[in-house]
Protein backbone atom coordinates (compact mmCIF):
# COMPACT_ATOMS: atom_id res chain seq x y z
CA UNK A 1 0.00 0.00 0.00
CA UNK A 2 1.76 2.95 -1.35
CA UNK A 3 0.29 5.99 -2.76
CA UNK A 4 -0.05 6.07 -6.51
CA UNK A 5 0.67 9.72 -8.13
CA UNK A 6 -1.32 9.69 -11.45
CA UNK A 7 0.88 12.73 -13.03
CA UNK A 8 3.94 10.65 -12.35
CA UNK A 9 2.34 7.41 -13.85
CA UNK A 10 1.42 9.59 -17.31
CA UNK A 11 5.01 10.34 -17.62
CA UNK A 12 5.87 7.15 -18.14
CA UNK A 13 4.54 6.83 -21.56
CA UNK A 14 3.20 8.79 -24.78
CA UNK A 15 1.22 6.90 -27.28
CA UNK A 16 -2.50 7.98 -27.24
CA UNK A 17 -5.16 6.09 -26.55
CA UNK A 18 -3.69 3.43 -24.56
CA UNK A 19 -4.62 3.17 -21.16
CA UNK A 20 -2.45 1.44 -18.66
CA UNK A 21 -3.74 0.42 -15.22
CA UNK A 22 -2.67 1.81 -12.05
CA UNK A 23 -4.63 -0.18 -9.61
CA UNK A 24 -7.43 -2.25 -9.08
CA UNK A 25 -10.35 -1.67 -6.41
CA UNK A 26 -12.66 -4.90 -5.91
CA UNK A 27 -13.71 -5.62 -9.89
CA UNK A 28 -12.73 -2.13 -10.94
CA UNK A 29 -9.58 -0.99 -12.53
CA UNK A 30 -8.24 2.41 -12.65
CA UNK A 31 -6.77 3.16 -15.54
CA UNK A 32 -4.97 6.76 -17.16
CA UNK A 33 -4.43 7.73 -20.67
CA UNK A 34 -3.00 10.51 -22.99
CA UNK A 35 -5.53 10.80 -26.10
CA UNK A 36 -5.43 13.30 -28.83
CA UNK A 37 -7.81 13.33 -31.67
CA UNK A 38 -11.30 11.68 -32.11
CA UNK A 39 -11.16 8.60 -31.02
CA UNK A 40 -14.14 5.81 -31.73
CA UNK A 41 -17.66 5.84 -31.73
CA UNK A 42 -18.18 3.14 -29.40
CA UNK A 43 -20.68 1.86 -26.14
CA UNK A 44 -20.55 -0.44 -23.43
CA UNK A 45 -23.57 -2.46 -23.60
CA UNK A 46 -23.01 -3.66 -19.53
CA UNK A 47 -20.58 -0.46 -17.72
CA UNK A 48 -20.53 2.22 -17.00
CA UNK A 49 -17.64 4.36 -17.09
CA UNK A 50 -16.12 7.27 -15.35
CA UNK A 51 -13.85 9.97 -16.82
CA UNK A 52 -11.27 12.37 -14.66
CA UNK A 53 -9.55 14.83 -16.24
CA UNK A 54 -6.04 15.59 -15.21
CA UNK A 55 -5.18 17.90 -17.72
CA UNK A 56 -6.81 19.37 -21.01
CA UNK A 57 -9.94 19.93 -21.94
CA UNK A 58 -12.46 16.81 -23.38
CA UNK A 59 -14.87 16.48 -25.74
CA UNK A 60 -17.30 13.87 -25.24
CA UNK A 61 -19.40 13.25 -28.15
CA UNK A 62 -23.06 11.43 -27.71
CA UNK A 63 -25.20 11.20 -30.58
CA UNK A 64 -27.75 14.25 -29.51
CA UNK A 65 -25.07 16.56 -28.09
CA UNK A 66 -21.21 16.78 -27.08
CA UNK A 67 -20.22 17.66 -22.96
CA UNK A 68 -17.24 19.64 -22.25
CA UNK A 69 -15.47 18.49 -19.51
CA UNK A 70 -12.62 20.50 -17.82
CA UNK A 71 -9.52 19.75 -16.01
CA UNK A 72 -10.57 18.28 -12.62
CA UNK A 73 -13.42 17.76 -13.36
CA UNK A 74 -16.07 13.79 -14.09
CA UNK A 75 -18.50 12.61 -16.18
CA UNK A 76 -20.07 9.11 -15.52
CA UNK A 77 -21.29 7.49 -19.13
CA UNK A 78 -24.01 5.13 -18.43
CA UNK A 79 -23.90 1.95 -19.65
CA UNK A 80 -25.55 1.68 -23.17
CA UNK A 81 -25.00 5.06 -24.48
CA UNK A 82 -23.02 5.60 -27.70
CA UNK A 83 -20.44 7.95 -26.94
CA UNK A 84 -16.95 9.43 -28.60
CA UNK A 85 -13.95 11.35 -26.44
CA UNK A 86 -11.89 13.78 -28.74
CA UNK A 87 -9.80 16.63 -28.13
CA UNK A 88 -9.48 19.97 -30.43
CA UNK A 89 -6.75 21.88 -31.89
CA UNK A 90 -4.33 18.81 -31.48
CA UNK A 91 -4.19 19.13 -27.47
CA UNK A 92 -3.22 16.01 -25.86
CA UNK A 93 -5.93 15.78 -23.04
CA UNK A 94 -4.84 13.46 -20.12
CA UNK A 95 -7.46 10.92 -18.46
CA UNK A 96 -8.04 8.72 -15.64
CA UNK A 97 -10.75 5.82 -16.34
CA UNK A 98 -12.73 4.25 -13.80
CA UNK A 99 -14.64 0.73 -15.24
CA UNK A 100 -15.01 -2.41 -14.26
CA UNK A 101 -12.02 -4.91 -15.11
CA UNK A 102 -14.46 -6.90 -17.91
CA UNK A 103 -15.03 -3.58 -20.09
CA UNK A 104 -13.77 -3.56 -23.10
CA UNK A 105 -11.97 -0.88 -24.79
CA UNK A 106 -13.77 0.31 -27.70
CA UNK A 107 -16.69 -2.21 -26.39
CA UNK A 108 -18.55 -4.56 -29.65
CA UNK A 109 -16.29 -2.20 -32.43
CA UNK A 110 -13.16 -3.37 -33.38
CA UNK A 111 -10.81 -0.56 -34.77
CA UNK A 112 -7.30 -0.18 -35.18
CA UNK A 113 -7.53 1.99 -31.98
CA UNK A 114 -8.76 -1.14 -30.24
CA UNK A 115 -6.66 -2.45 -27.31
CA UNK A 116 -7.06 -5.72 -25.90
CA UNK A 117 -4.26 -5.23 -23.23
CA UNK A 118 -3.99 -2.53 -20.99
CA UNK A 119 -0.11 -2.73 -19.35
CA UNK A 120 0.12 -2.60 -15.93
CA UNK A 121 2.21 0.20 -14.31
Amino acid sequence: MIPIDPKEKLKSFSNHWHPRQIGVVNDMQVLVAKVKDEFVWHQHDDEDELFQIIKGTLYLQFEDHTETVKEGEIIIVPKGVKHCPMTKNGEEVHIMLFEKLTTKHTGNVQDSLTQSDYPKI
